[in-house]
């Protein structure tokens, strides 16, 4: 698949708000976000859903955020530049400039991250953070596809191995995106998205009830957009996934020996 490239002009605020932290005793179990009876569904009518929730053109989307779990909390600012089909630059920087980061991710991987350890603790999971951004990753090659439409609501299922991608797309007011992630029955994420009539995303929130001893973690999002900018692309080039992540200005070159180490 070739990526495109077209100059950058949306800049949308987000923000961010972490929620709370539990001891694992008191983790609150979710309920299932989909109750209902799937059919199987071809995986190439998938793929075309997917196509469908990426934005149209490279976006960049600045935000406020604040994490949270047991053992420390902290807030910053920084950019998600999306660009389609598959690759996204996540730059952050918490408050007077400390624990700053990037991270390059194309498709389910994150190819680069400085610090690594950073990133995993804040994006555990890169296909959630796709969710919350308002996109949807299509299915693994061999992956077990099931849907329905319910209108408003269409849903689809992703099985990969151990793991359920559940995602809801209810097109009502508010457009909403849930996605569910579970490892053999358990869920391991959640998250929701507000999108506007363009499909951009205004209000997220992404729950992570049995990471790391039962910590809770939330993310809420919401902030009008700001004045269309145009700056430089920071789209991967065609070749980055074969060279290592080698990138386009101004993304910076990525250490061929990093390899994603938690779930997608």
């Amino acid at each position: 698949m070739t990526r495109q490239h077209f100059p950058l002009d949306r800049l949308r605020a987000l923000s961010y708000i972490g929620a709370c932290a539990l001891v694992a005793s008191c983790v609150p179990r979710l309920a299932p976000l989909v109750t209902l009876a799937l059919l199987p569904e071809d995986a190439a009518h998938a793929l075309a859903w997917t196509q469908r929730t990426l934005p149209g053109r490279d976006t960049a989307i600045r935000f406020h955020f604040r994490y949270e779990d047991r053992r420390r909390r902290w807030g910053g600012r920084g950019t998600a530049r999306v660009a389609p089909p598959d690759s996204l630059r996540f730059d952050y920087a918490g408050a007077l400039g400390l624990g700053v980061g990037a991270a390059v991710v194309v498709g389910d991987s994150a190819l680069w991250a400085d610090p690594e350890e950073n990133f995993r603790s804040l994006v555990p999971a890169v296909r959630m953070l796709w969710a919350a951004l308002g996109v949807v990753r299509p299915p693994d090659t061999g992956a077990r596809v099931a849907g329905v439409a319910v209108p408003p609501r269409t849903i689809w299922r992703f099985v990969e191995g151990t793991d359920t991608l559940d995602y809801v797309a209810t097109d009502s007011s508010p457009r909403t995106l849930e996605a569910e992630w579970r490892r053999e029955g358990k869920v391991l994420a959640r998250s929701r998205t507000e999108l506007d009539g363009r499909a951009q995303p205004t209000k997220a929130r992404i729950d992570f009830p049995e990471a790391r001893g039962g910590r809770l973690r939330a993310l809420a999002v919401a902030q009008p957009p700001l004045a269309s900018s145009r700056s430089p692309s920071p789209v991967a080039s065609t070749g980055s996934r074969a060279a290592g992540c080698r990138t386009s200005r101004p993304w910076p070159s990525c250490p061929s020996t990093t390899r994603p180490r938690s779930p997608r």
